[in-house]
């Protein structure tokens, strides 16, 4: 294919980090569980003859969207088989944060009355700050944390330019 042929005609100016990949089991439970505890809205749903995926992310990120990719492969269907998906855990997470400390209480209490709390809440050394994780339908690890640093660092490190 040419870029004279390109399906699409919206690319980025460079390369970028767009998504993170999870497998799941179920499809519609998973979109239920992350819409449910985090900011995350759909971005889109697509389905073939193989699989169910659905793609969420921040919409406000419009200009540099970083997506979260859910699929579920159909019975007999899996690309990868007979290879099983691993989960993120326990250490291994997806993470977001929060602007303010008391959501991270917030949240553990919500993940914890429906049994998804895995650990804390906790205050980290820095840099890691208050946090706490939980585990999404399949099991992969979701940390929310607040007061990290990564936005402090970056803009030290990178300047007020920081996303290009």
């Amino acid at each position: 294919m040419t870029d004279s042929e390109r399906k699409y005609q919206v690319h980025p100016e460079k390369q970028r980090w767009t998504h993170l990949a999870l497998h799941v089991n179920d499809i519609d439970a998973s979109v239920a569980w992350y819409l449910k505890h985090t900011h995350f809205k759909i971005l889109d749903r697509r389905e073939d003859e193989d699989s169910r995926a659905a793609w969420l992310g921040d919409s406000s990120l419009v200009h540099d969207p970083f997506i979260l990719v859910l699929a579920q492969f159909l019975e007999g269907k899996d690309p990868f088989a007979p290879v099983e998906h691993p989960i993120l855990a326990p250490f291994n997470h997806i993470g977001i944060e929060v602007t303010e400390r008391h959501m991270i209480d917030d949240i553990a209490a919500a993940a914890k009355e429906e049994g998804c709390l895995a650990l804390g809440p906790m205050e980290r050394p820095a840099p890691v700050g208050y946090i706490c994780f939980i585990k999404d339908p399949d099991g992969n690890t979701i940390e929310f944390s607040f007061d990290q640093g990564v936005y402090e660092k970056a803009k030290e490190v990178w300047g007020g330019n920081a996303a290009s």
